[in-house]
Order: C-alpha cells, then sequence, then structure tokens
C-alpha cells in the first residue's frame, strides 16, 4: 500500500472512529454500521464500514458488548479520541461570563466559598460530580480557638486561621471533658499562641508536653493533650468539595447500587480521590485519566478531567469533573480548563 493510500485509510478509520465515539455518547447505545454510514460524512457502504470496525476492533479501540450488536469506544478507543481525534467546543462567550460572575462573586468572601461555586458550576454545567480541592497553604496561622464537647468521648475543635478562614474538626479523646475543662485548654491556646504558625504551635506543645510533664497538675496535661490534637493540621494537607454527585445515578452504566455506594464512599473518604488529583499538581494544563488510567478500580468506569489553578503564579489547587468513560469531552476539557483560570484570578484578587 503506498503512502498516500494509508494515510487515507488512517483518515477514514479516524473520522469513522470519531463519529462512533460522538454516536455513543450521545445515545449510550452500540452503534452500528449503517448509523455510521450516515453519521461519519463519508461515502462508504455499510460493508466498508464494518470491514473499518472490524479493523478498529482489532486493535482494540473499539469492542461488541455481544454477538450481532454494534460497536462500543474502549477505554483506549477514548484515549486515541481525546489524544488525536477531539474537536473541542469552547464555552460561548456568554457562558463565559456568567461563569466568571459566579466564581469572581464569592472572591470578596473567603477562598472557601470560591472554591464551592466553582464546585457547583461545574456540576451544573456538565451534569457530572465537580471536585475542587481547596488552595493549599504553606502557612496556616492560629487566630482563635474553642471547644465543644460532643458525645462518646469526642471534642468539637473551631479554630479561626489566618484572616477569617474557620476550620471544624471532630477529635477522639480519652475520656469526658467538662467545659470548664475544655476552656482551660482553648485559653491555654488563644494566650500562649495566637497568631503564630499552626506549626510551630503545635512543635512547642510537643516539647512542653515532654519537658515539663512531670512537674504539671493533671487537668494542665490534659488541657494541653487536648490543644495538641486540635492542632494536628498539616498546612500542605489538601481536601476538596464535590458537588452534583448524585448525578452519576443519572448514567446507566454508572446506576449499579453497589458501584454507586462505592463511588460515594470514595467521594466521602476523599483519599483515593485526593491522590488523583494531587497527580496533576505536577502538570500543566488539563490532564484525562480515562477507565483504569485513575490506578482505583472505584473508578475503572469513570473518566477524570483535571487541571491545576494558580494563586501568584503558583500551583495550589486542583479542580476537575468526574464521570462516566461515555462522556463529551470536547465540551468537558474547556469547561474544566476556563473554570480553573477563573478559579485562579478570582483567588489573586483576593488576595
Amino acid at each position: 500500500m503506498s503512502d498516500r493510500n494509508a494515510t487515507a485509510s488512517l483518515d477514514r478509520s479516524g473520522q469513522i472512529l470519531r463519529a462512533l465515539v460522538a454516536e455513543y455518547i450521545r445515545d449510550g447505545q452500540p452503534v452500528g454500521s449503517r448509523t455510521l454510514a450516515r453519521a461519519s460524512g463519508l461515502n462508504l457502504s455499510p460493508a466498508t464500514i464494518r470491514n473499518v470496525m472490524a479493523d478498529l476492533e482489532e486493535y482494540g479501540f473499539v469492542a461488541a458488548p455481544h454477538t450481532s450488536a454494534g460497536r462500543v469506544p474502549t477505554a483506549k478507543g477514548y484515549r486515541f479520541f481525546v489524544d488525536t481525534l477531539v474537536k473541542l467546543q469552547p464555552l460561548a462567550e456568554v457562558e463565559v461570563s456568567r461563569l466568571q460572575h459566579q466564581i469572581s462573586g464569592e472572591a470578596a468572601a473567603d477562598a472557601k466559598s470560591v472554591v464551592e461555586v466553582a464546585s457547583a458550576a461545574l456540576a451544573a454545567l456538565t451534569r457530572m460530580a465537580g471536585v475542587v480541592t481547596l488552595p493549599r497553604q504553606k502557612h496556616v496561622t492560629l487566630r482563635q480557638v474553642e471547644f465543644l464537647p460532643l458525645s462518646n468521648q469526642r471534642v468539637l475543635a473551631i479554630l479561626v486561621v489566618n484572616d477569617h478562614e474557620v476550620q471544624n474538626r471532630v477529635i477522639n479523646v480519652d475520656r469526658t471533658y467538662s467545659d470548664s475543662e475544655l476552656r482551660r485548654a482553648a485559653n491555654y491556646l488563644n494566650e500562649s499562641f495566637a497568631g503564630q504558625d499552626i506549626r510551630d504551635a503545635r512543635t512547642r506543645i510537643l516539647e512542653e508536653l515532654r519537658t515539663t510533664r512531670e512537674s504539671m497538675n493533671r487537668l494542665m496535661v490534659d488541657a494541653i493533650a487536648v490543644a495538641e490534637q486540635a492542632l494536628d493540621v498539616a498546612p500542605g494537607k489538601s481536601e476538596f468539595v464535590v458537588s452534583g454527585e448524585t448525578r452519576l445515578m443519572e448514567f446507566e452504566e454508572l446506576s449499579n447500587v453497589d458501584k454507586l455506594r462505592q463511588l460515594f464512599e470514595a467521594f466521602s473518604a476523599q483519599r483515593e480521590i485526593l491522590h488523583l488529583l494531587d497527580r496533576s499538581i505536577a502538570a500543566d494544563g488539563v490532564q484525562i485519566y480515562i477507565g483504569e488510567e485513575s490506578g482505583y478500580r472505584i473508578l475503572d468506569d469513570c473518566s477524570v478531567v483535571a487541571a491545576p489553578y494558580r494563586v501568584n503564579d503558583e500551583i495550589v489547587g486542583v479542580l476537575g469533573v468526574i464521570g462516566p468513560t461515555r462522556m463529551a469531552y470536547e465540551r468537558v476539557i474547556p469547561i474544566v480548563d476556563i473554570t480553573a483560570r477563573l478559579v485562579g484570578a478570582a483567588l489573586n484578587s483576593n488576595q
């Protein structure tokens, strides 16, 4: 075969694969040769289409769910589509303006408000799950602490950090503490460490416990122990806000009850999702993980489109969309890209 014929054959196969992916994303049903003959825009007979589809199946780009069915894209087919065939559909100017207004409107509040709005916007625009990590901070300055007793030997620690950011965390303790004991612990922190970096404060607390425990009375030891637990916060530690996770129930391939339960548990635990998003921290631009590429079995039927966002030209967080592999990549990729830029701009204006 000549180079020209080989190129023409490759172009033809690519057009047919593009048409097949587009049809399957739209309808969620295996795509047959007659449908492709119409959708591909090529003047080819269904028999010729079938031959091309047989080649695509041999390469691992498509598969037949069952005998005599049409074909569906595989993860490999989606990857080839995303890398070489996708035609991106940027948001219309009116959509960009609306999104910018939504996100920048929260810039006067705090970083978490910006993140929450961005997550909800991603979910609304894509009808899938939108996730945005809170911006990482090198320094977390303690402003004020309060403690409230809970049941089952637990204490709610309310921390005001940096300017006006409020963080709540539940800590487990080895006994029940009275209101007065918790006030003593809060007073100790506020009087000794307000205005200091949390890491420095915790280091000093641990040192104080180590060197002066024997000379302290029991109540003071316990108060400091509670304070130390409350400050067990790594400034670089990530967490994310997720919106629209229930929209995933609308996709047939994700509607299995056990599969949904595991997905929602992953959203709740955050660990696996955060590890995946963190891989995009070191990347430049939009990253796409299709099916098994994520490395997490719970996401084998999902794709993740993610992009980092910057503050002062430094990457501080990641946002993205999680949905089925059958997602409209040509629209989702530009949505994620522009949202990352707008979140960075909003947070920069809030410096």
